[in-house]
């Protein structure tokens, strides 16, 4: 029997001391993007638990999609990334 193994690190430690693993991402056929699920993928990319390329491909998102919400998580905090709160935080 074969396991596969994911390229990259199993887990890492987040900036307040908690664990993220491949396992706590989302699932790859996700549709609807809630606020926690968007942060979970900034933080795994931020964190280098994911590139860049490889969460794009993963989810079928743009790189412009995937740097809007890291620009909107970096600026304002993960209450920027839901979908009712967009105009709030929109530059003018």
């Amino acid at each position: 029997m074969y396991i596969r193994r994911d390229k990259g690190p199993l887990y890492v430690t987040l900036p307040d001391g908690s664990r993220l693993t491949r396992s706590d991402l989302p699932d790859r056929g996700t549709r609807r993007w809630v606020a926690r699920r968007k942060a979970v993928v900034v933080k795994a990319v931020n964190a280098g638990l994911l590139s860049e390329e490889e969460a794009c491909e993963m989810y079928q998102l743009s790189l412009e999609e995937l740097h809007s919400w890291r620009i909107a998580m970096e600026t304002h905090g993960a209450r920027a990334l839901r979908a009712t709160a967009l105009q709030k935080y929109r530059q003018v």
